[in-house]
């Protein structure tokens, strides 16, 4: 028999506060663009999320990426 022990949590009395940013990329050029712009962001960066689309090559299919959605956490 197993017994698991939870840890209560303090209500969250402070709000937090993100900010969601759309950055268009090509991969194959953009890639010293994407990190100028992560480094000159003033908050933490908690995700970023690709938006990857279905791409069809010589060899058979791929994934490509659009855009990504990059979420900061401003203090």
């Amino acid at each position: 028999m197993l017994i698991f022990r939870a840890k209560l949590l303090k209500p969250m009395t402070e709000k937090r506060r993100y900010r969601v940013h759309r950055f268009d990329i090509k991969m194959s050029r953009d890639q010293n663009v994407l990190e100028e712009f992560l480094n000159s962001l003033d908050g933490e960066v908690v995700s970023i999320i690709p938006n990857v689309h279905p791409h069809f090559t010589m060899g058979g299919m791929g994934a490509r990426v659009s855009f990504l959605y990059i979420v900061e956490k401003i203090a």
